[in-house]
């Protein structure tokens, strides 16, 4: 897992979700791709999807449950889970955690 992005583009203005709970920056690179870095506080979430996600836990811990499972799987530092595009997410955080999302 690499450490920085070089050579991108980050807007100014960040998304805030969820009352401040989540918010993260965009990220576009050099081939338009886009991804956000962002800090979920500790809380319990549902995120919906657009498109297919993987999201990196940079640092922390968080407990994810995929829509239409009823297992709960733990994710930390240097972990990734993907969620399906048109889909959603269960996530619980106990610690602020630190992420990257990768779409598409």
């Amino acid at each position: 897992m690499s450490t920085q992005f070089d050579h991108v583009s980050v807007l100014k203005q960040g998304n805030v979700y969820f009352d401040g709970k989540c918010v993260s920056h965009t990220v576009i690179f050099a081939d338009g791709s886009k991804k956000t870095l962002g800090v979920i506080l500790p809380s319990s979430l549902t995120f919906s999807t657009s498109v297919a996600e993987v999201m990196e836990v940079t640092s922390g811990v968080c407990k994810v449950r995929l829509q239409g499972q009823q297992q709960w799987i733990s994710y930390s530092s240097g972990e990734r889970f993907e969620i399906a595009a048109n889909s959603s997410f269960d996530i619980e955080t106990v610690e602020t955690l630190n992420y990257v999302c990768h779409y598409g």
